[in-house]
């Protein structure tokens, strides 16, 4: 079975070469496993917001204040926006069962119609909604970071001994 070409090259190398090789970079820069692992937990946390727009701001805010990679947090934030609109909806009724009121009967394609109909009647209309949606996602938001962060830590710190001892190893990852 051949591999399907992207621009006349297998998906697997525009992978390696466009995603996993910016974070080796990143550690052969000196930049410690820890702050990687924050910089992909908070960029995965911060990437689902259910608040469609915001996150590449609250990503910068995160990478500023945290003094994390910006262009980093941004690549993770951008690699999970399918994954914003698949959790939108469950958040919104996740949101829902937690304030004990009726889920709004909404689907992703909806949503996108009333916000090219009126942004700001979309904005109206979602706002409760939406406020339940954030509380939803905090919840979730906070231990999915904190349990992402101590996955990722030790996979780094492999993958930063690997780089230090054999750097030619870790370009066929």
């Amino acid at each position: 079975m051949e591999a399907r070409l992207i621009g006349g090259k297998v998906p697997g190398e525009v992978i390696r070469r466009k995603v996993i090789q910016p974070f080796i970079e990143l550690l052969r820069q000196g930049v410690t496993p820890e702050r990687i692992a924050l910089t992909i937990a908070l960029g995965i946390t911060l990437g689902v917001t259910p608040v469609l727009g915001s996150t590449s701001l609250l990503c910068t805010i995160a990478a500023l204040a945290l003094r994390l990679n910006l262009p980093a947090i941004q690549l993770v934030n951008g690699l999970v926006y399918p994954l914003q609109l698949t959790m939108l909806v469950p958040f919104l009724r996740l949101g829902a069962w937690m304030f004990r009121v009726a889920p709004p009967a909404v689907s992703v394609p909806y949503l996108f119609g009333l916000i090219r109909a009126n942004v700001w009647h979309a904005i109206a209309t979602l706002w409760t909604a939406t406020l339940h949606a954030l509380v939803a996602w905090l919840t979730f938001g906070c231990v999915a970071t904190a349990l992402l962060y101590l996955l990722l830590v030790p996979l780094l710190r492999r993958l930063w001994r690997r780089v230090r001892t054999a750097p030619e190893v870790v370009a066929s990852c």
